[in-house]
């Protein structure tokens, strides 16, 4: 068997490991096998590259010197990544997905350019320009866009994120519409102009940039509401820009994984903006958190009760059904652990002791999944919204900790408010909701609750973990 037989075997193997891990990934219980498979299959693959023949060509003109490149970048990307995964905190979790997405993009766009440059000297050296509408000009010019938009895009996203001061609020220029109408019109002329002219890296260029230009502007307007969907969208953007990235090079193990990748970015967006009864064309060109809200003074005033631990932990006594509806904020506070020892202690009383999932709490799907996974929290406690919302008429107590927007009850009662329509957790409907939040401060999308002002809630004004801490001790006395 030839080697390049070999290569192809080990890449056909590596796609199978892939689509393995993306089944596996789908459930909690099998997610560390999937993703040490999806690390099997990147491995080979990477391996199966080094013996492709352009890379032994150059072994064979420059020694060793190729594959010592390779591996050093190899090493230097791997640390990087271990400290990321390492140093940041799971609140940091999103931040690093799209910093992720972006690398990817910006890595095809360089791949991308890299294969110009030499394709263009060497047409030169042949005295023979590239021809035009090949698949090699197609691919290139379209990596060259969703790579440039995807790398740029994400940095946006990441500032929104972080909540940096630049980015905090959404870009709300009236003209904004035109901005990008113009920018896509010139990538689809500049798009023409590489596929017509491929020998032209000037074209190529000036392609990336119009089109860096246009993943900030496409981003800036985004709500941070929105957020979760956009990760989502930049994550299959990354995947798309694989994928042609593939056809540049002509490497099926990348078209094959960056469409893994684009396909179920593109799946998630669409699970993500049904979740939040929002459409992906809204997403894009609307925005939460861009509209008037309502004064938070006339929702709040005069009507919030605040209590303590120990006139909670009266209520809790008496409470046969409890609900925890995991958010944010606590996952800022990293109390997850906290708030499983408070389960422990409610379910040595007898009590039910359920956990109320949104499908976008925190700021990525299945934030709120990892988190408590994090401190063992059986699965099986963790229960969808739309299978817990029938119950909470029966619930004695829900316990809202760090959650805002997706607890909200104008999104179901306020056809004005920006979030009207969006699914939430009709935790309202308990018979006595216990709110655990810093202050009254407004959620991602900006606006006030007037859960928060309910005759059934009670208002507990602390640090996420310190408050369960308080409340378990005053729970055991």
């Amino acid at each position: 068997m030839s080697s390049q037989a070999w290569i192809n075997l080990a890449y056909l193997t590596a796609s199978m490991l892939f689509i393995v891990a993306f089944k596996l990934m789908t459930g909690p219980r099998t997610a560390v096998k999937g993703n040490y498979l999806g690390a099997a299959g990147m491995a080979i693959a990477i391996l199966a590259a080094c013996f492709e023949k352009p890379v032994m060509q150059s072994v064979a003109a420059q020694g060793a010197w190729p594959l010592v490149m390779l591996g050093l970048a190899g090493v230097i990307g791997g640390v990087i990544g271990a400290v990321m995964a390492i140093k940041y905190p799971m609140t940091g979790m999103p931040q690093m997905v799209a910093l992720l997405n972006g690398f990817g993009g910006a890595a095809s766009t360089l791949v991308a350019g890299a294969e110009l440059w030499n394709a263009t000297a060497a047409a030169k050296a042949a005295s023979a320009p590239l021809p035009a509408w090949t698949q090699f000009a197609i691919a290139t010019a379209l990596t060259g866009l969703i790579g440039a938009v995807t790398f740029w895009g994400s940095l946006v996203a990441f500032g929104k994120l972080e909540e940096l001061p630049q980015f905090k609020k959404a870009w709300t220029d009236p003209n904004r519409h035109w901005i990008n109408l113009g920018l896509a019109v010139t990538t689809l002329l500049l798009i023409w102009g590489v596929c017509a002219n491929p020998s032209s890296n000037l074209l190529f260029w000036l392609l990336v940039i119009v089109g860096s230009a246009l993943g900030c502007t496409l981003t800036m307007p985004i709500g941070g509401a929105d957020m979760p969907v956009v990760i989502c969208l930049l994550n299959s953007y990354s995947g798309l820009a694989a994928a042609a990235a593939g056809f540049v090079i002509d490497n099926s193990v990348l078209v094959i994984a960056g469409s893994l990748v684009g396909a179920s970015g593109l799946i998630l967006t669409a699970i993500m903006c049904q979740a939040m009864n929002r459409s992906l064309a809204g997403v894009l060109f609307g925005g939460l958190g861009t509209t008037a809200v309502a004064n938070a003074d006339d929702v709040y005033a005069g009507k919030v009760k605040s209590a303590s631990a120990e006139e909670i932990a009266m209520v809790l006594e008496g409470a046969e059904r409890v609900v925890i509806v995991p958010g944010y904020g606590l996952a800022v506070a990293q109390a997850q652990h906290a708030v499983r020892e408070l389960a422990n202690a409610l379910e040595k009383r007898g009590t039910t002791v359920e956990y109320a999932i949104h499908p976008v709490a925190g700021r990525m799907p299945g934030h709120m999944n990892v988190l408590l996974a994090e401190a063992d929290i059986p699965y099986e406690k963790l229960r969808e919204m739309d299978d817990i919302n029938p119950t909470f008429p029966e619930t004695d107590v829900a316990i809202v900790i760090g959650a805002n927007d997706v607890v909200n009850p104008a999104a179901r009662t306020d056809p004005k408010s920006p979030i009207a329509g969006m699914p939430i957790l009709d935790v309202d409907k308990a018979k006595t909701v216990v709110v655990v939040k810093r202050s009254l401060s407004p959620g991602f999308a900006g606006i006030p609750n007037p859960l928060f002002a309910a005759d059934n809630t009670l208002m507990y004004f602390a640090d996420g973990k310190k408050a369960i801490l308080d409340l378990t001790a005053a729970l055991s006395k």
